[in-house]
């Protein structure tokens, strides 16, 4: 089997496809590149880049499955960095976009704000911290090595 290169890009179920494209390229810069034009003649799709080609993301308009995944986290966004994350508290707090304190996750630093539809957003950092938080409920722990 051939080995995967990674994730091509990420399909986020809105209810309002206009609000979500706003709010996308305020936060993340998401561009339009392709549009998705249903039978009946209306656009119910986008798909671009976010953060410089980083990586693609589709915004689909399906109201019934973006409230179903309302408080739910799908994606986790990367960054390399305690510092990074920092930058975008900063990026968040300049757009006035509400999100949690840095918090010290199971291996690295981690971010969480919402979307329009309440899906929840994960910025974790690549950069550990070295603390074993797997005693405490809802922290990831070690089960084995990926050989």
């Amino acid at each position: 089997m051939a080995q995967l290169r990674g994730i091509r890009g990420v399909k986020i179920p809105v209810t309002d496809l206009g609000r979500s494209i706003d709010w996308y390229g305020r936060v993340f810069g998401f561009v339009v590149e392709w549009e998705f034009e249903d039978a009946d003649g209306v656009v119910r799709g986008v798909a671009g880049p976010v953060s410089d080609g980083a990586a693609g993301l589709s915004l689909r308009l399906n109201p019934e499955k973006a409230r179903a995944l309302a408080g739910f986290d799908p994606v986790n966004w990367a960054v390399e960095t305690r510092k990074d994350l920092g930058e975008w508290i900063e990026h968040l707090d300049a757009l006035g976009v509400g999100h949690s304190p840095e918090i010290e996750a199971s291996i690295g630093w981690l971010l969480v704000f919402t979307d329009p539809d309440g899906l929840e957003i994960h910025v974790y950092t690549d950069e550990s911290h070295g603390v074993d938080h797997g005693d405490l409920p809802g922290y990831g722990r070690r089960v084995g090595m990926a050989g």
